[in-house]
């Protein structure tokens, strides 16, 4: 057995997870990835150590919620993926519990600080830079110029061909949101964000919806983390990634374990074998491109390099507490979504 199994078999063995309790050998996940990467890790920890597993895919903002929701009676064990920020917003209001997993020596510093930033409550899975990617066929259709920059998106000639996530639903759309405001300040950041509701054809539940829509032909441009346009573009769709001029956001998606979990050892073997170098080397079977944690894990050649992406110093900390979080998703909601478009 390797290293990863020995860990994860004493954390079943000394919590008991096989003794027959009432409980024991099930595990409530809730998931803020991709579908059918979602699907894979539950079916593979399923494989791995017989525990059953009960799979929720929701968006990250839509998974705080019910989590906030379920806080007197909680229902759910882990949460895994999507944005840190609402990962954070969870830690700081008391929703997850502190774990040390004996992991953490195999993962990059990243991942730490953002266990470090939230007294141990979450830590990072992988992370990914924001930007966007745009249907080629439908923009030379549409006799529309290459967009390269944040800016360019405000241009009256892509009124209608710009499609988002809300950020009160979903953690890339919020992610975007706080990049503008740390990229262009304030102020001017606002007004970005309200000289692009002008050209939005439509506000997504989810944050990978618009370049979903895009590689389909139904929208020209999609606002996305730029792995998700990069899993289009692999997929054969015509669909090019860029990443902005300006500069841009990122993300560090997390995982935490809820707490009150009903099953918390088996919650724990799940943390402890999802940051495993075998479990985080799944997301290539499913075309998903973000950068894992863990030092060990393959990286796919079509991911976007980090290193060579103008990345903001993105302020994990204050941008995931509770009260910039709410303010910002208060102002958008008065200042940009009443807007006329």
């Amino acid at each position: 057995m390797n290293k990863t199994g020995s860990l994860i078999a004493v954390t079943l063995l000394a919590g008991g997870a096989f003794a027959g309790t009432a409980q024991a050998d099930k595990l409530t996940l809730y998931c803020s990835a991709q579908e059918d990467w979602c699907q894979l890790m539950s079916r593979t920890f399923e494989e791995t150590t017989g525990i059953k597993v009960n799979m929720t895919r929701k968006s990250s903002g839509e998974t705080f919620a019910q989590i906030k929701a379920e806080s007197s009676n909680p229902k759910g064990d882990v949460w895994w993926g999507g944005t840190g920020d609402p990962h954070l917003q969870a830690a700081e209001e008391g929703l997850t519990m502190s774990y040390m997993s004996p992991m953490r020596d195999q993962l990059h510093d990243w991942a730490i600080s953002q266990a470090e930033s939230a007294d141990n409550k979450t830590i990072g899975i992988y992370s990914g830079a924001l930007g966007y990617g745009y249907n080629t066929d439908l923009l030379a259709a549409n006799g529309l110029s290459e967009p390269a920059c944040w800016k360019d998106l405000l241009k009256p000639e892509y009124k209608g061909h710009v499609q988002m996530a809300n950020p009160n639903s979903s953690g890339t759309a919020y992610t975007t949101l706080a990049s503008m405001v740390q990229l262009f300040g304030e102020d001017e950041g606002f007004e970005f964000m309200k000289g692009l509701h002008a050209n939005i054809n439509q506000y997504t539940k989810s944050g990978s919806a618009p370049i979903k829509a895009a590689g389909r032909g139904e929208n020209t441009i999609g606002i996305v983390f730029m792995h998700d346009a990069v899993k289009q573009a692999v997929n054969g769709f015509p669909i090019k990634v860029v990443a902005p001029c300006e500069g841009t956001g990122y993300e560090i998606g997390s995982m935490s374990i809820i707490d009150g979990a009903r099953n918390e050892d088996e919650a724990k073997a799940f943390y402890d074998w999802a940051l495993s170098a075998d479990a985080q080397a799944l997301a290539l079977q499913v075309n998903a491109f973000q950068v894992p944690s863990n030092t060990a894990a393959p990286t796919s050649e079509s991911a976007p390099d980090m290193s060579t992406i103008k990345l903001i110093d993105y302020d994990f900390t204050k941008y995931g507490s509770s009260s910039e979080r709410k303010r910002l998703l208060q102002k958008w909601d008065e200042d940009v979504s009443t807007l006329p478009q």
